[in-house]
């Protein structure tokens, strides 16, 4: 599984509905190809609860060491990833929500006095809950009625969901929400983020220069790469493979093309090149990721007549 997003990193996964904009979801990180989930956004706010294990989960410049019990608050627009920290996998309760289901429309007193404050300049970028902090201990406790209800759905569900994403976000007003909501700095450099992440989606197939994609944010190419490095804890082009090597899962799962078109394809000039870094990243060589997932997909055959389906061990 990979996270589905388009060129400018933005998830195209739908969170809920128009009529009601919430996803409630477990999830584990061993459910991904890498795993891990890559880079992404997305306009919803997220709720995360650690439900076991633990995770290396960042979002904007920031890293956050989870572990099982603990939580974290993605804000809207906000790019961040998530992987493995030291256990073997991390299983997680996600939540969701496009923050209408706060305010109900564009400029009521809710928007303007309560969920822009958090909302209009992505700040605080994240934060963590932890059972030492009363009130973020309230907040655990609000996502853990959230993950009863979810496995009990009632006629009331959807009311009742909402009631409690309110109460998780007056807590958040009260205890987070900046004095200030005016033009920051911090929102200046979260622009500049996406904006390179943006080229480097769009471009990714082509060869791509240090220079390009400094002048695609009006800066000098030295900035550029200290400005990215000090985002996203990595160099530009170390993540740029990257990305090259999620764009080629998918070709290598779904379609017939080579080895060697699916590299030209996905910006690697040198076939061999390619598979050396596929190989560092997935711990496999493209053909044999491509024989695993088509494996993966075998319908397991019926049983002849008059004879009984193969007993699992």
């Amino acid at each position: 599984m990979q996270i589905q997003i388009n060129h400018k990193n933005r998830e195209l996964k739908e969170h809920g509905t128009y009529s009601f904009p919430v996803l409630v979801s477990y999830e584990t990180l061993s459910g991904y190809d890498r795993k891990s989930f890559f880079w992404h956004w997305h306009p919803e706010i997220e709720l995360t609860l650690i439900l076991e294990g633990d995770i290396s989960y960042q979002a904007g410049s920031r890293e956050y060491s989870l572990k099982a019990g603990e939580g974290i608050f993605c804000n809207s627009n906000v790019p961040h990833t998530g992987k493995r920290l030291r256990s073997a996998d991390c299983r997680y309760l996600s939540v969701t929500f496009h923050p209408r289901i706060i305010y109900g429309f564009e400029s009521s007193l809710l928007h303007t006095r309560y969920v822009a404050p958090l909302t209009v300049n992505s700040q605080p970028e994240a934060l963590i809950f932890q059972e030492s902090a009363p009130w973020q201990k309230q907040v655990l406790a609000l996502l853990k009625e959230i993950q009863s209800l979810s496995e009990g759905k009632n006629d009331m569900y959807e009311f009742r969901l909402q009631i409690l994403l309110s109460q998780i976000w007056a807590l958040l007003y009260e205890y987070a929400a900046p004095g200030d909501i005016s033009f920051s700095s911090g929102l200046q450099e979260l622009e500049r983020v996406r904006s390179i992440l943006s080229y480097l989606h769009s471009h990714y197939s082509e060869k791509i220069r240090l220079e390009d994609i400094a002048s695609h944010v009006n800066i000098c190419p030295s900035e550029c790469c200290r400005f990215f490095k000090k985002q996203m804890k990595e160099s530009i082009f170390s993540y740029l493979l990257r990305y090259r090597i999620e764009k080629s899962l998918s070709l290598l799962e779904c379609s017939g093309e080579s080895v060697t078109d699916i590299s030209l394809k996905t910006g690697f000039l040198n076939p061999c090149y390619f598979s050396k870094v596929f190989r560092e990243e997935m711990k496999c060589s493209p053909s044999e990721y491509r024989k695993q997932k088509h494996n993966s997909r075998k319908p397991i055959p019926s049983p002849a007549p008059g004879q009984s389906p193969p007993q699992s061990k």
